[in-house]
C-alpha cells in the first residue's frame, strides 16, 4: 500500500467547465496506516433489476434444492456465476392478483413487485400504492451519497393514461415508488443518465439542443484534465493505474453513447427511441448496465433499479429472429413454437444479465469486487405469462452482500410466501431495518445459511 500524508477526501470530484466525475475508492481515501476497522467495509449496493412478462417456468426452475442444483436452460448463460448466486422459489406476489380489481395483471406486476401493496385501479391522476423496497433502502443511503437512487430502463413508455385494462401507465412503467403516490420512473436516455452521473450541465436540456451543444463540446475528460492531472502527481503507482482504468472505462462509455446519437436515425423495430439509444437491444442493455456500475465504483450511489423492460411490452427481437412482440408469444396457449420463442427470449435476458454480473465481479472494490459487496434481485412479478400468475416467481440473488449471505444453492421456500420478506432480508443484510415492507410477514432466514 501507498503511504503518503496526503488524504484524498471520499467525496472528491474532479472538476472543470460544468463537468464533476466521482472517482472510485483508492488507497489514498484512507489514513495512511489506518487498522482494518477504521477502513472499513465496502459498502454493500442494492439492485433490483425486472424482466417483463414471466418466464417460460419449466425452463427455470431446478428440480434440485441446495448446492447441487442443475443449470437450467434459460439459467444457462449465468453457469459461471453459480457460486455466486441463489436460485429463489416459492415466494409469491399476492398483490398482483386481481382481488376483486378484474384485469390488469401487468400493471399490477410492476407496481406491487417491490411495494408489496395492491394498487389502485385507475387510469387517472389519483394513482396510489405503496413505497418500494429499493427507495427505503435510498432515504437510508441518501447522506452518504450524490444520488440517493438510480432508476434506470431500456423501454421508453409514457406514465399518463391507460395502458392495461384501465390501469394507469405509471403503474406499468415503474417498480420504483418513492411514496404511495410517486413513481420514479426510470431514466431510457443513456446520455441523459451519463450526464447525471459526472456532472454536466446540459442533462435536462431537450435533444436537439444537446446535439448541439455536442457538435464542439470537447469529451469530459478534457473538461477535467487540469484536476486530474493536479491529482494524478500526487498519487502512488497503484492508485494512479485504478485512476486510468477508471477514466479510460468512463470514456469507453462517452464514446458508446456518442455513436447511439450519430446512429439515431435508424429505427428500432418495435420500440419508440429517444436520442442517444443504441439501435441494438444487447448494446442498449449493456450500456446502461455499465452506467450503472460506474455509479457504483464511485459510490455516486448504493441503489438502483434496472427494467430490463416495461410490464406488456411489445418489444420484438430480430437479433435472435424473432419478429413477434413479445407480450403476446406470453398468451401462447400452450403452442410449442411460441413457448420456444419465448423461451428464447427469457435465455437472451440472462445472458445480458450474466455479462452485468461479470463486469461486477471483474471491477475491484476494497478487497474484493463489487459482486462481492452487492445484493442483485433478478426477476418478475408474473411467472407463468400465460396465465398470469403471481405465485412461485422467477427470482435470483446474485452477489454475497459482504459476506452477509452464502450464494451457490437454490433455496425452496413454502408457497405463499410474500417476496417483500426476501426484500426485508436484503435490507436488513446491507444494514437497513425497516419494520415492513407492504405484506411482508418476516425474514428469510435461510440466505446466510448453508
Amino acid at each position: 500500500m501507498y503511504i503518503s500524508g496526503n488524504h484524498v477526501s471520499r467525496r472528491m470530484l474532479l472538476r472543470g467547465a460544468g463537468a464533476a466525475i466521482a472517482l472510485p475508492f483508492l488507497d489514498a481515501m484512507t489514513p495512511a496506516l489506518a487498522s482494518p476497522r477504521r477502513r472499513g467495509k465496502a459498502p454493500v449496493r442494492l439492485v433490483f433489476c425486472y424482466v417483463p412478462n414471466g418466464i417460460i417456468m419449466n425452463d427455470w426452475t431446478p428440480k434440485e434444492v441446495g448446492s447441487a442444483f442443475e443449470i437450467t436452460r434459460i439459467l444457462k448463460p449465468l453457469e459461471a456465476y453459480r457460486n455466486d448466486l441463489m436460485v429463489i422459489s416459492g415466494l409469491a406476489d399476492h398483490n398482483g392478483n386481481e382481488l376483486g380489481d378484474g384485469a390488469g395483471d401487468h400493471a399490477r406486476a410492476g407496481a406491487s413487485f417491490l411495494t408489496g401493496v395492491h394498487c389502485k385501479k385507475t387510469s387517472g391522476a389519483d394513482i396510489l400504492g405503496g413505497i418500494s423496497a429499493d427507495q427505503i433502502a435510498a432515504r437510508a443511503f441518501a447522506s452518504q451519497t450524490r444520488f440517493a437512487s438510480l432508476e434506470l430502463g431500456c423501454e421508453d413508455s409514457r406514465t399518463v393514461g391507460n395502458c392495461d385494462s384501465g390501469y394507469s401507465c405509471a403503474y406499468t412503467n415503474s417498480i420504483s415508488w418513492r411514496s404511495p403516490t410517486t413513481p420514479m420512473p426510470p431514466e431510457v436516455n443513456p446520455r441523459a443518465v451519463f450526464e447525471r452521473l459526472f456532472g454536466t450541465e446540459d442533462f435536462r436540456l431537450d435533444p436537439a439542443t444537446r446535439a448541439r451543444r455536442a457538435s464542439y463540446r470537447k469529451s469530459i475528460l478534457d473538461m477535467v484534465r487540469e484536476d486530474t492531472q493536479s491529482l494524478v502527481g500526487t498519487l502512488g503507482q497503484a492508485d494512479r493505474r485504478k485512476i486510468d482504468e477508471y477514466l479510460t472505462s468512463v470514456r469507453e462509455i462517452e464514446v458508446r453513447i456518442q455513436s447511439a446519437e450519430r446512429d439515431n436515425h435508424v429505427a428500432a423495430p418495435g420500440i419508440e427511441k429517444p436520442a442517444g439509444i443504441p439501435v441494438a437491444f444487447a448494446e442498449y442493455v449493456t450500456l446502461m448496465f455499465d452506467l450503472q456500475v460506474a455509479a457504483f465504483k464511485t459510490d455516486s450511489t448504493r441503489v438502483s433499479t434496472m427494467m430490463i423492460g416495461r410490464e406488456g411490452s411489445m418489444r420484438t427481437y430480430p437479433e435472435i429472429n424473432i419478429a413477434d412482440s413479445h407480450h403476446p408469444l406470453t398468451h401462447h396457449r400452450n403452442n410449442p413454437q411460441f413457448i420456444e420463442k419465448v423461451a428464447q427470449i427469457n435465455t437472451l435476458h440472462t445472458e445480458l444479465f450474466a455479462r452485468y454480473l461479470g463486469k461486477l465481479k471483474a471491477t475491484q472494490d476494497g478487497e474484493g469486487n463489487l459482486l462481492d459487496n452487492s445484493l442483485i434481485v433478478y426477476g418478475s412479478g408474473i411467472s407463468d405469462g400465460n396465465r398470469h400468475t403471481h405465485e412461485n416467481l422467477p427470482l435470483l440473488v446474485a452477489g454475497r452482500g459482504g459476506g452477509s449471505v452464502k450464494p451457490g444453492r437454490h433455496i425452496a421456500y413454502a408457497q405463499e410466501t410474500p417476496v417483500a420478506n426476501l426484500y426485508m432480508t436484503l435490507l436488513d443484510r446491507a444494514g437497513v431495518h425497516p419494520e415492513s415492507i407492504g405484506d411482508s410477514t418476516g425474514k428469510l432466514v435461510q440466505l446466510g445459511q448453508m
